[in-house]
């Protein structure tokens, strides 16, 4: 009698209580990714002339402001922006421009924290722009190439700043040439350009420096496989990375190889033919060898006149990117364009336009010759 009461008890509570190990228990309401209670505090806008004493002044929270207002969509900071650059003109164009790519994996950024190191110890001041791939769903990027150069990240002589490629050509931020007219007004010397590796054309981060450096890893493929990369084609020198442990042998392998290839192609306008070294960035071996062929390759340039070309050649390349850029940032914020796009483009998408008609319907209006 008493086990059935005790039994009829157990029951009753677990109906009460619901114990039982199979039951879920109802979860909180889903919570917002941002503090609803958190305000922002606006930061007291700067004039021109503050960003420019700022910059001149080598003051490193001044530049990231003014770099962030270059990067800024809005057409108000644009203004501002111009203006900035454009005094900040006579005071550039003294450092060494070097672009960095690479496969994935190649360890780009453990290559240039190694190498940084070294180059800050030679007494130059360095600027790495490190281009994160930005999200084609979200827009967003991680910009964590900071955090994985720890030991230089905190050396008052080297600045790193990471910023999205949101979408642009080879992976390079769409203001990264503005980016560098900063740094070099601000003291740097040395200005390494990151970007987010072999995959896009990289020919926008060859038309804006003076040496184009590409990684590559042991393995990779044959002396053809290097053959078919039109990326070597633009390459003013090759290193190996990861030539450490058992992986040396593999990495003297691979460079005799890509020397090999690097031969069958005519020789460029500067008249150097690439060199391929190795090294590791964990030992530390090989990277004096590297930055004594960026040494050998700039003097080179400078005594035959290419460097000088160049620069001047890529002058007049962005001068018709800014051309093309203002064009098109011009078409969309036109507002009879702005009021049509929506009803063409659901009309290309539900298969009643052709593109083509589209394109020179919206031509048409921004240009003010619909109907004619």
């Amino acid at each position: 009698m008493s086990f059935t009461k005790i039994d009829h008890y157990e029951k009753e509570y677990a109906d009460a209580h619901h114990d039982s190990a199979l039951n879920v228990t109802e979860g909180v309401a889903e919570q917002p990714i941002v503090n609803p209670h958190f305000v922002r505090k606006r930061r007291r806008a700067l004039t021109t002339d503050q960003y420019v004493d700022g910059i001149l002044r080598g003051d490193i929270t001044i530049l990231s402001q003014a770099i962030t207002l270059i990067e800024s969509n809005k057409p108000e900071h644009y203004a501002q922006a111009q203006e900035i650059i454009e005094r900040c003109l006579p005071h550039a164009g003294r450092s060494i421009r070097i672009g960095i790519t690479g496969v994935p994996g190649a360890g780009k950024s453990t290559f240039i924290e190694a190498i940084g190191n070294m180059v800050a110890s030679l007494r130059h001041r360095l600027a790495v722009l490190a281009i994160d791939p930005s999200s084609e769903r979200s827009g967003g990027s991680i910009l964590g190439d900071k955090t994985r150069m720890e030991s230089i990240a905190n050396n008052p002589d080297i600045f790193i700043r990471p910023s999205p490629s949101a979408g642009s050509l080879g992976g390079v931020a769409r203001k990264t040439r503005e980016t560098i007219v900063l740094c070099e007004a601000a003291g740097f010397d040395v200005i390494f350009i990151e970007t987010v590796g072999v995959g896009q054309s990289e020919t926008a981060v060859h038309s804006m420096v003076d040496m184009f450096m590409l990684l590559q890893i042991s393995g990779a493929g044959d002396e053809l496989q290097g053959i078919k990369r039109g990326i070597m084609e633009m390459a003013d020198m090759m290193v190996i990375t990861k030539a450490d442990g058992e992986n040396i042998h593999k990495a003297e392998l691979a460079k005799t190889q890509f020397q090999g290839a690097l031969h069958l192609f005519p020789m460029p306008e500067s008249g150097w033919r690439p060199k391929v070294y190795t090294c590791s960035s964990v030992d530390g071996t090989g990277l004096e060898e590297v930055w004594k062929g960026v040494e050998e390759f700039l003097d080179h340039i400078e005594k035959n006149g290419y460097y000088d070309t160049n620069r001047n050649r890529q002058n007049k390349y962005w001068m018709y990117e800014s051309i093309n850029e203002a064009l098109k940032s011009s078409f969309y914020r036109n507002p009879a364009v702005a009021e049509r796009i929506t009803e063409i483009e659901r009309r290309v998408l539900e298969a009643k336009q052709s593109s083509f008609i589209a394109a020179k319907e919206l031509l048409d209006v921004y240009f003010g010759r619909e109907g004619k």
